[in-house]
């Protein structure tokens, strides 16, 4: 299953080491990270709205990214939610100027060019969209629409909206046909990865992603107490349950990128030995 890539949301922890890092290594988290994993989603760009401006990726950062992956290695990348966020900086009502704005977007791939070639993905994250931000439907989809014709057509692009009631049957043929593959969130109130898959039907565009992101981010934090290596919330019956249908998508040539949280289980390491040996049992 050479389409299929397992990896982290984020991987600096040091209540890692001994489960992906060496103990007192003086190598950076990533380098050690990238032995282990192929794939690993990038957050820390998402936060970029202010109430003035805009930030994007320090390049040093970028260049350290490059250096510590090798060739194979694939980012998926939350892309600024400068482009994502309808609304200005802690504002309800007053718009944000630069929501879905292809010159701020390829301001933000200029600044990616050296790890361009490792990007499995470019994922545009929207939080909960209601009316006060678009009537219906109808009007966010012409809104992608003519954003997406302006970028590039040979970047991977992939979009996660978390209102389970606008993935309908409409969701999925929309996006194929821009060739935008769907992230598939658990957690926030969407439904169970089962049902997404089997709503996406045969117009699942890849490459896609499958994010295990947890229910209650802030219950899980007060319980680890901010370690991450042990399973606090057990969620073995979805990973069953969808282990026999991302062994059959990625047999037919899909390409999934499986991104697991912290805030899932636990311990995203954990979760995805747990996860490996569902899908090697479904593969056999």
């Amino acid at each position: 299953m050479d389409t299929l890539h397992l990896g982290t949301c984020s991987w600096k922890y040091e209540s890692w080491e001994g489960l992906v890092y060496e103990k007192g290594s003086s190598q950076r988290y990533l380098a050690q990270y990238a032995k282990i994993y192929n794939t690993v989603e990038v957050d820390r760009w998402f936060w970029s709205l202010g109430k003035q401006s805009y930030g994007l990726p320090d390049p040093q950062d970028v260049r350290a990214y490059d250096q510590d992956t090798p060739e194979s290695f694939r980012f998926t990348i939350k892309c600024p939610n400068t482009l994502t966020l309808p609304f200005a900086y802690q504002s309800k009502t007053e718009a944000n100027p630069w929501f879905l704005d292809a010159e701020v977007f390829y301001r933000f791939i200029e600044t990616l060019e050296p790890i361009i070639p490792k990007i499995g993905l470019l994922m545009f994250q929207f939080g909960y969209l209601n009316r006060t931000m678009f009537r219906e439907q109808s009007e966010f989809f012409d809104s992608l629409d003519r954003f997406f014709t302006l970028l590039p057509d040979s970047l991977p692009y992939a979009l996660e909206i978390r209102n389970p009631a606008w993935m309908d049957a409409s969701y999925f043929p929309f996006l194929e046909e821009r060739q935008i593959g769907p992230v598939l969130l658990s957690g926030y109130w969407m439904d169970d990865l089962d049902a997404q898959l089997q709503q996406s039907g045969t117009h699942l565009h890849s490459p896609f992603c499958v994010r295990l992101h947890g229910e209650d981010r802030k219950e899980m934090e007060k319980e680890s107490g901010g370690r991450w290596d042990r399973i606090l919330e057990n969620h073995d019956q979805e990973l069953l349950t969808i282990a026999p249908k991302i062994v059959q998508l990625a047999q037919e040539g899909k390409v999934i990128y499986i991104n697991v949280n912290n805030h899932y289980e636990g311990s995203a390491p954990l979760t995805i030995k747990k996860l490996l040996n569902y899908l090697q049992e479904a593969d056999t």
